[in-house]
């Protein structure tokens, strides 16, 4: 339960203690966990990029805007064949590895990876010969401090949390592969912080792309921020708890300092990374699994349903307002977190896989016309207070039958996480959709590099392994 932990004009311990934790981080002091899940979320994360390049159009202006911005040829931006500075190539990647929600999440909402991971990646490349080890390091370390924040800040559900605290995590990450000390990393959160933002209409509300790309500012906020301390510029040291800080401006003060710091450096909280076996918004999963479940258990099609009743809580309501454009998407973007259209196809097409969502798919006649037929009941039941909570869909066939499903145990939940398997498999299937598709040599290659990341003197060989054709040409 968050508290509110009283605020001052005082320099704060909070910056400092987290800055060390980050600077000093080693793979030999991770758990096993931590260190599958941040390998996890980067094969996990590079294959949702390469889905992005081929198939979401919102991404193609970044990716433009990159690529006609030029720069020393740092860092890869990923299915598209060029090289930029690590900044832009940071923003590029980061904006394709959200614009298709298929990225990974915390138990408790929210994405980290997608603004740690091409921060990650852009600095590894710049860098040149930073070891698989001190990558795998850097990466926990995001995810841990992105979820304390998360979990134990008092969060409206105004502020977008995934950009506002995951410039602050993807600048961690950075730091520590730029080899910031404690000091140095304590500054770069203020250039960090100070690229904070982002509220929820822009990531749900339809009609607009920033909900797909605003990882890009993150990543690449990660990036600047680091830079820029490792250049010696200074931050406030009244970061975090100062009377008009961190805390203060975005959640009014109330933050949990206990919590943010219990066992520090001992529990890494991304060993609990959820990774998604469906191309849409995280609070639609369990009602998409419902409906699913749903249709098999009780034998019926589509064209069985006089109504599909979408229970949702206060998390869920966003996505069926306003009904009509939500029964009916005009883009992609929209279409992923519009729970009545998402529900329906489902219903149609018995599955939702990634390469399902195509500009075509908007125009489904089924899918449309049982999207028409979704109704919203209002359950506060289902408001989200911790953990995401188990959505549930009710159904009334043409023969009279009243029938109800619980997502409970959802593919990609706590209680059902996807494995290795799972996201090697993810990764291919992804990476087949890619703007300029790597071949199946490449593919296992890197789905081997990241398995094996901690034996790699070179962290970049991860993206080489994409990128090289087998023989290194």
């Amino acid at each position: 339960m968050t508290h509110s932990t009283s605020v001052s004009d005082h320099p704060d311990e909070l910056s400092s203690v987290l800055a060390e934790f980050a600077a000093e981080a080693v793979y030999e002091k991770l758990p096993q966990p931590a260190v599958d899940g941040a390998k996890k979320s980067l094969l996990d994360t590079l294959g949702v990029i390469l889905a992005a390049s081929g198939t979401e159009p919102a991404a193609r202006a970044a990716v433009d805007v990159v690529r006609d911005a030029s720069g020393q040829p740092q860092a890869t931006v990923l299915g598209h064949g060029f090289r930029t500075s690590a900044v832009m190539a940071a923003f590029a990647n980061g904006a394709m590895a959200h614009c298709l929600n298929f990225d990974d999440q915390t138990p408790w909402g929210q994405h980290s990876a997608t603004s740690i991971v091409p921060a990650a990646l852009a600095v590894v490349e710049r860098q040149g010969g930073i070891p698989g080890k001190d990558l795998i390091a850097a990466v926990a370390v995001g995810q841990d401090l992105f979820t304390r924040l998360r979990r134990h800040v008092g969060w409206r559900q105004d502020w977008n949390l995934s950009s506002v605290i995951g410039v602050l995590a993807a600048t961690a990450t950075a730091g520590r592969l730029l080899n910031l000390p404690p000091d140095r990393l304590a500054h770069a959160f203020s250039f960090g912080a100070i690229q904070s933002g982002g509220f929820m209409d822009m990531v749900s509300g339809p009609g607009s792309e920033l909900g797909g790309m605003y990882a890009g500012f993150s990543a690449k906020g990660g990036v600047l921020a680091a830079l820029l301390a490792q250049r010696g510029a200074k931050g406030t040291d009244t970061l975090f708890e100062g009377k008009n800080g961190f805390f203060a401006t975005y959640f009014g003060g109330s933050y949990d300092r206990e919590k943010i710091l219990e066992n520090l450096g001992g529990d890494y909280y991304g060993a609990a990374t959820l990774y998604k076996p469906w191309a849409a918004v995280g609070t639609a999963h369990s009602h998409i699994h419902a409906t699913l479940e749903a249709m098999a258990r009780h034998g019926l099609n589509s064209d069985d349903i006089q109504e599909l009743r979408v229970y949702a809580g206060d998390c869920h309501e966003g996505l069926c307002a306003p009904l009509d454009a939500r029964r009916a998407p005009a883009t992609l973007m929209d279409a992923r977190f519009s729970l009545p259209f998402l529900v329906a196809m489902a219903a149609v097409h018995g599955d939702l896989k990634a390469g399902d969502l195509t500009q075509a798919a908007l125009k489904n006649d089924r899918v449309l016309d049982l999207a028409r037929k979704v109704v919203t009941v209002s359950d506060p039941a289902l408001d989200w207070k911790d953990e995401l909570p188990s959505g549930r869909v009710g159904i009334v066939t043409r023969d009279g039958r009243r029938l109800e499903q619980s997502g409970e145990h959802t593919p990609g939940s706590a209680t059902r996480p996807l494995t290795w398997t799972d996201i090697r498999e993810k990764f291919a299937n992804c990476a087949a959709l890619a703007a300029v598709p790597p071949s199946p040599e490449q593919i296992a290659a890197t789905q081997r590099a990241a398995a094996d990341l901690e034996s790699a003197d070179d962290a970049a060989h991860l993206i080489r392994s994409l990128t090289e054709t087998p023989n290194g040409h």
